[in-house]
Order: structure tokens, then C-alpha cells, then sequence
């Protein structure tokens, strides 16, 4: 999404040539590659660890520090791997993100009417909501998995990391829409009334 912004900011009449249908299924690819990748690493790594006993894990929600802290082995290799790698996967997206709004801040300075720089801050907005709610959620998750013993209050933040962020990613980017915006608006004013 950073770089769709950018590029409509910053290349505007390029837009079509650059962000064409290959350029965006190789960039879903990527994604998906990435991902399987991530998720494969950490299987292969828990698959080394030795369990004592038959354990259960106290809920519904199975999370990957929660099961390398019921290993019997020894787990600094695959600590060190989750927050290297959660290190490495948040560190170089969030950099890309930092550097590609850099571009399209300075772009957007350079543009004659206060207009067209309200519309091009408006475009990448939603996109910032969301880059912070979901980048903050889980760095408070990894803060959390770090600071306390109690695998139930780290599977209550993995929880709200992964459901609360999915389900607030479309009502952020809904906003942009007038109708929505006019239906919020009376929704608070129509709460705000009765006190």
C-alpha cells in the first residue's frame, strides 16, 4: 500500500504503466512467500525442541512462545530466532514504509494548492492508521511475551493483535467514504445527545 501511495503521489501520470496487473500479483507472490516462509522456519525449529510430558496448552489460541516455553530443551536458539526474525520482518517493511513516505511528504510540499496537498495526505491517511495500529499491536504483543511469565495474558494480546487489528483494517479504510463519515458522525452526535 506504500508504495501504490507513492506511486500515485509521486508518479501520477505513470501510475497505470507502473502499477500494472504483473507488477501487483508478483508483489501478492512475494507477500505469500514470505509468509510461508515464516511460518515454515518456526515449524521446522519447534520440531527440534523435546517435550517431558504429554501438555496441554490452557487455551484456545496456540502461540508460538507459548510452546517454546513448555519445551524441556534448551530454547535460547529459538527465542533468539522469534525476535530476530520479528526483528527482521517488522524492521524491513516498517523501513520501506519510513522511506517511501519521506518521498511522497516531500512531493506533496512541493505542490502549489493547499487542495491537492489535502487530497494527497487524505490518500495515504487510512493507510498510516493501519501501518500503526498493526505495527503497534504487535510490538505490544512482543512486549508483552517478554515482560510476563503468564501465557494466558500473552494469548489475550496475540488475540487482540490478530483479530481486533483484521477487523478495524476495514472500518479505517471505509472512512474515506462521505456516506460512512455522515453516518459516524450522527451515530456519536445521536450518543452525545442524551447526556
Amino acid at each position: 500500500m506504500a508504495y501504490d501511495c507513492y506511486v500515485a503521489i509521486c508518479h501520477p501520470l505513470r501510475y497505470t504503466v507502473i502499477m500494472n496487473l504483473i507488477l501487483c500479483i508478483l508483489l501478492v507472490l512475494l507477500s505469500l512467500l514470505i509468509s510461508v516462509a515464516h511460518a515454515l522456519l518456526h515449524t521446522l525449529m519447534v520440531l527440534h525442541l523435546s517435550f517431558c510430558t504429554a501438555l496441554e496448552v490452557p487455551q484456545f489460541f496456540c502461540e508460538l512462545a507459548q510452546v517454546i516455553k513448555l519445551s524441556c530443551s534448551d530454547a535460547l536458539i529459538n527465542n533468539l530466532l522469534v525476535y530476530l526474525v520479528a526483528g527482521l520482518f517488522a524492521g524491513v517493511p516498517l523501513t520501506g514504509i519510513f522511506f517511501t513516505y519521506i518521498h511522497i511528504v516531500s512531493s506533496v510540499l512541493r505542490m502549489p494548492s493547499s487542495g491537492g496537498k489535502h487530497k494527497a495526505f487524505s490518500t495515504c491517511e487510512s493507510h498510516l492508521s493501519v501501518v500503526s495500529l498493526f505495527y503497534g499491536m504487535g510490538f505490544g504483543v512482543y512486549i508483552s511475551s517478554a515482560v510476563t511469565d503468564s501465557s494466558r495474558k500473552t494469548a489475550v494480546a496475540s488475540v487482540m493483535y490478530s483479530v481486533v487489528t483484521q477487523m478495524l483494517n476495514p472500518f479505517i479504510y471505509s472512512l474515506r467514504n462521505r456516506d460512512i463519515k455522515g453516518a459516524l458522525r450522527k451515530l456519536i452526535g445521536s450518543m452525545a445527545s442524551p447526556l
